[in-house]
């Protein structure tokens, strides 16, 4: 397809102005509107777009203000984001949940490399610290493996992350869902809720091998574009959870 083509599909910029207003519903619900010229844009299944916290619905006008001729949703992952909790997550909170649960059963940190020697005590140092904050902080114990073979984790600590899920409120359960996709472990993902990590820096422990190989042999073009695009996920994902803190 061409960009034109490509440019035809997409709606053109509609309004001069995106911002962030005080909302308050009929039933007494409040929260943050998105609003376009005074307007607030609806969802996919024409919900409006309130955010809980004013931070965030900053965040996430700020990306239709920087829409140019035409509105990009690649171009805004809040968006996307906000979107899913507000229609998505309400109706199916129990679904979600079970996939936080399902990135802690396979979590990424429990798997490491058996060679080389500097890899496995950088994993093992690096992973094991995350792996120690979520046990001190939520009482979550997993159990690592060397290699790829799949290891079962403790019932007990697959259902206190259901369970821990299920008390998030939509947009928080939204972003920890994102966050353990983005990175293949839920512990990373509720590390950065926390703010005990970054979003980059929670990117990086979850890319530790292919940090590791590019610092021993240098990083190609395709992989280079490729962590620059996760990274900007990760930075969204960030400043979602600390928006959401404000």
């Amino acid at each position: 397809m061409s960009d034109k083509s490509e440019l035809l599909l997409k709606p053109k910029r509609f309004y001069k102005a995106a911002a962030a207003a005080p909302f308050l519903g009929e039933n007494g619900e409040g929260g943050f509107a998105v609003q376009l010229d005074g307007r607030t844009p609806k969802s996919p299944a024409r919900k409006p777009l309130i955010a809980p916290t004013r931070l965030l619905a900053d965040m996430i006008a700020a990306e239709w203000d920087a829409q140019v001729e035409y509105i990009d949703n690649s171009l805004m992952p809040a968006t996307r984001l906000a979107f899913t909790a507000i229609d998505r997550i309400a109706e199916t909170r129990a679904e979600v949940a079970g996939e936080v649960t399902a990135y802690a059963a396979s979590d990424h940190l429990c798997y490491r490399a058996e060679h080389p020697t500097p890899l496995v005590e950088r994993q093992d140092r690096e992973w094991g610290a995350i792996l120690d904050w979520a046990r001190a902080e939520f009482g979550l114990v997993f159990t690592p493996v060397a290699g790829i073979i799949h290891q079962p984790q403790p019932s007990a600590t697959l259902a206190a992350v259901e369970a821990l899920a299920l008390t998030m409120d939509d947009f928080t359960l939204a972003g920890v869902a994102f966050a353990a996709g983005l990175y293949g472990s839920t512990v990373l993902a509720l590390a950065v809720r926390a703010g005990r990590l970054t979003g980059r820096r929670a990117l990086d422990l979850s890319r530790l091998e292919e940090v590791f190989q590019a610092e021993q042999w240098g990083q190609d073009a395709e992989a280079k574009a490729r962590a620059e695009a996760l990274a900007i996920e990760a930075e969204m994902i960030d400043r979602w959870f600390a928006a959401l803190r404000s």
